[in-house]
């Protein structure tokens, strides 16, 4: 039976953007191998670590959701280990709820990206200064 898992590594900053396309084709194609199925992806891109790893403060984060077996995931992680270009890796077997949270994220993340931002309106000067501005009694 198929659970579903949502795993993130961290790859060393020193990688070309090939190199991280690369080491991502390596890991979806390992899922896909071994009878798993990837449900999504997202690059997070290049971000500053927590704490040094390896004299390192910052690297490119990547998140993977798939649907594998439990054996797999040993499989997996033992392949992250491996590779150097991977500093730290986290992988979780997500609930019903969690899957729940993860589709709804998506479908957030997917809506936000297709609907165009709407510029703001400039204000104009002329707006501020033509603003009733109330007279202030005094009590002299």
């Amino acid at each position: 039976m198929l659970k579903q898992y949502e795993t993130v590594f961290i790859a060393t900053p020193v990688l070309s953007e090939a190199q991280m396309k690369e080491a991502v084709e390596k890991y979806t194609k390992l899922i896909a191998d071994n009878g798993g199925e990837v449900v999504y992806e997202e690059n997070w891109g290049l971000r500053q670590l927590a704490y040094p790893i390896e004299h390192k403060t910052t690297g490119f984060y990547y998140l993977i959701e798939f649907k594998a077996t439990p054996e797999f995931v040993s499989t997996l992680e033992t392949q992250y280990h491996r590779d150097e270009r991977i500093i730290r890796y986290l992988t979780v077997a997500l609930d019903k709820d969690a899957v729940a949270y993860a589709e709804k994220r998506r479908a957030g993340r997917a809506a936000k990206a297709a609907a165009p931002a709407a510029p703001e309106a400039p204000v104009e000067k002329e707006e501020i200064l033509e603003e009733e501005i109330p007279e202030i009694e005094s009590n002299d």
